[in-house]
């Protein structure tokens, strides 16, 4: 099986920064995404990395999402944080392209979330 384990969340002044991070399991993957979900919202598309990056418009020049692949772990930089980015926020692993990356079809495996919660 693939294990997906996030950490770094946490409470948050808005204007701060967090870095998010992703330790997986040894088996080499297509990419990696991070989404989130908010109090009554969907989970949404945040970025993925897999050689190139991609990025939702929300969080575009704020958020980077990076790879360290000697440690199998994927980080998300998050700066300039506003409360509206407030959210459980998820890593999930897929293992071919699917046709996009921006829909929680598009990934075999999840972890179990970390709350970021952004203060005013």
């Amino acid at each position: 099986q693939v294990q997906l384990v996030e950490s770094g969340g946490g409470l948050v002044q808005a204007g701060g920064s967090l870095r998010l991070s992703c330790a997986s399991s040894g088996r080499t993957k297509y990419g990696m995404g991070w989404f989130r979900q908010a109090p009554g919202k969907e989970r949404e598309f945040v970025a993925w990395s897999g050689g190139s990056t991609y990025y939702a418009d929300s969080v575009k020049g704020r958020y980077t999402i990076s790879r360290d692949n000697a440690k199998n772990t994927v980080y998300l930089q998050m700066n300039s944080l506003k409360p509206e980015d407030t959210a459980i926020y998820y890593c999930a692993a897929n293992f071919y392209y699917s046709g996009s990356v921006y829909y929680v079809h598009d990934y075999d495996y999840w972890g179990q979330g970390t709350q970021v919660t952004v203060s005013s």
